[in-house]
């Protein structure tokens, strides 16, 4: 995520680090819903062996809804920052680390109360339930249920708000935050199954995920900013793959951890570069620093393209850097 969301010119970056202009998954489109997967895959490996324990409801629920408060919280300090910086017309309430809040919200205790089976059930309501709501009015931008809805109710406070026409819509607001609900049920039936070390039932949900989501597709496409059920589904197959990959590799084969730096310190990591590149921002300096050291010498050898990127993998190193040494002294922020 900090490689796709801080290039150096927003005007040249390469095609795979862009989201898909509406329907279609390009590689940046898988990050959102990997973060959503591994809340998941976290639910089952840490909070569900405590309820199987004999841990207290009451103490995991209280547990549950403070720790998804602070991270709605922060979420809404990050965008009130944003909103300062770049001089927003309007405040957005909406974000990343609001949706994976609300979502640990309501999947954690499905997942502390509910049998397996009954989490499919859920799964199913959710991606099934979004498609009879969605089909009626079509996928168009800014005219489907989703995006009317969010703008009826949260207008002008959204992603994108247009108030000559009264059209908007918002990537992460209320009524696809439904469907989102799904990855993260999905993460805990993979993290479940990884907790058991049952490789070949991940593996046969990949597959069998990607191929729901890709003949689903044709009904209800894939697409990002509506989060529609295709795009869960699809998402959810290369997300387990993923997890199975890197199970075997570090888990079974020892490989080096080479992102554990940054895993266990994922808030820090995410929080500080946007604090950061707000600040730069409203201070001016983001785009002088871009301009002085990257593209005044290299477009003139390289191309735009070639100094947009390099400017996104120095700040990613940066960070790397930085969480790096907070983890050599043990230092592990969390909320």
């Amino acid at each position: 995520m900090l490689l796709v969301n801080n290039p150096g010119d927003w005007g040249h970056v390469y095609a795979p680090l862009l989201h898909a202009d509406w329907h279609g998954c390009t590689p940046t489109d898988l990050i959102f819903p990997f973060f959503l997967f591994v809340v998941g895959v976290s639910i089952a490996l840490g909070i569900v062996p405590r309820a199987e324990a004999g841990a207290a409801p009451r103490v995991l629920h209280r547990a549950i809804a403070s720790r998804g408060a602070r991270i709605i919280a922060m979420g809404l300090l990050l965008h009130l920052f944003a909103w300062w910086a770049y001089d927003m017309a309007h405040y957005r309430p909406w974000g990343v680390l609001q949706r994976i809040g609300l979502c640990f919200i309501v999947a954690a205790p499905l997942a502390i109360h509910l049998k397996p089976r009954l989490q499919w059930a859920c799964i199913a309501a959710l991606l099934l339930g979004y498609w009879a709501l969605l089909s009626p009015g079509g996928y168009a931008q800014f005219h489907n249920l989703a995006d009317r809805t969010d703008t009826a109710l949260f207008a002008p406070f959204l992603y994108v708000f247009d108030p000559a026409t009264g059209l908007g819509r918002d990537p992460e607001g209320l009524v696809s935050t439904l469907p989102a609900i799904a990855t993260v049920l999905l993460g805990v039936r993979a993290g479940d199954w990884l907790r058991r070390g049952d490789t070949r039932r991940l593996l046969i949900a990949a597959v069998a995920a990607l191929a729901a989501g890709a003949l689903w597709s044709f009904a209800m496409p894939i697409n990002k900013a509506l989060w529609t059920s295709s795009y869960v589904l699809w998402t959810a197959g290369w997300a387990t793959l993923a997890l199975l990959a890197l199970h075997l590799l570090i888990d079974r084969r020892g490989c080096p951890p080479l992102g554990r730096a940054f895993g266990v310190n994922a808030i820090a990591a995410y929080a500080g570069s946007a604090t950061m590149v707000y600040l730069l921002a409203g201070l001016g300096w983001w785009g002088a620093i871009y301009q002085h050291a990257y593209a005044g010498w290299m477009t003139p050898l390289f191309g735009p393209y070639v100094p947009s990127l390099a400017f996104a993998i120095s700040f990613v190193a940066l960070w790397w850097g930085i969480v790096w040494w907070m983890d050599r002294r043990g230092w592990h922020l969390k909320i």
